[in-house]
């Protein structure tokens, strides 16, 4: 589902590498493999603006008696808004999703604060608002329709955090393609038919006009590197 973005929130590019790309695609390791080398040359975090769910799932899986259960339930359920999005989310996934989008606006906050003070960020995931699902860095709750009152309320107010964080386009954003095939084959606990939805929606987002890189996430990890940085030098003079 395609969405719109504010276009009077537009603001100049922040100090800050996005890597992007299907899972399997190699994002990990470039990020790791730059925060190496730039090192030596810039003051470099890393962050990961992932959502987090599956992390969080399992913190809540290891509570005491009722954690196993109720994590499970919480994965269902988001697994549900995106494999059922005819079908709108009751009131307490609602509010799981949302707040899951809180705790990933928070880490978009934090960064915004580092890259003010000096430092050259390099994350993990982008977060945009053209297309809706988590898979894609997303509004979750945008995929459905209809539902409670507040469940619309929840929707409106989860959208505006994405339009939010997307009118901030990063320095240069570095876009890993690959096959689902050889994706699945990185990731072989990732479903197949998730990663061919990844490997068809993600090269043809914009990021509210960012200065995208796109490489092959097959080519060697060191042609990788190279390419990169020479994009990330060109972009922060």
């Amino acid at each position: 589902m395609s969405r719109q973005i504010n276009p009077g929130t537009s603001h100049p590019p922040v100090r800050v590498i996005a890597i992007t790309g299907c899972d399997g695609s190699g994002k990990s390791t470039l990020t790791t493999n730059l925060f190496n080398r730039l090192s030596p040359e810039y003051p470099v975090e890393m962050i990961y603006l992932g959502q987090s769910s599956g992390r969080i799932g399992e913190w809540i899986s290891e509570l005491p008696i009722i954690g196993a259960p109720f994590g499970r339930y919480l994965r269902k359920k988001a697994d549900n808004v995106n494999e059922k999005p005819s079908t709108p989310p009751g009131a307490v996934t609602a509010l799981v999703i949302y707040l899951l989008s809180c705790w990933r606006t928070w880490k978009f906050r934090r960064m915004l604060r580092r890259s003010a003070q000096g430092k050259l960020l390099i994350t993990d995931r982008w977060p945009q608002a053209e297309v809706a699902g988590f898979r894609f860095d997303g509004p979750q709750l945008a995929k459905t329709n209809g539902g409670s009152g507040w469940v619309q309320m929840l929707r409106k107010r989860e959208a505006a955090l994405y339009d939010w964080m997307a009118s901030y386009p990063p320095a240069l954003l570095i876009r890993l393609n690959i096959d689902a095939e050889t994706a699945h084959a990185r990731k072989p606990d990732h479903k197949l038919s998730a990663l061919r939805e990844k490997v068809a929606v993600i090269p043809g987002l914009h990021f509210n006009g960012a200065n995208i890189l796109d490489l092959d996430g097959r080519d060697p990890a060191e042609q990788v590197v190279d390419e990169s940085l020479r994009a990330i030098r060109a972009a922060l003079v």
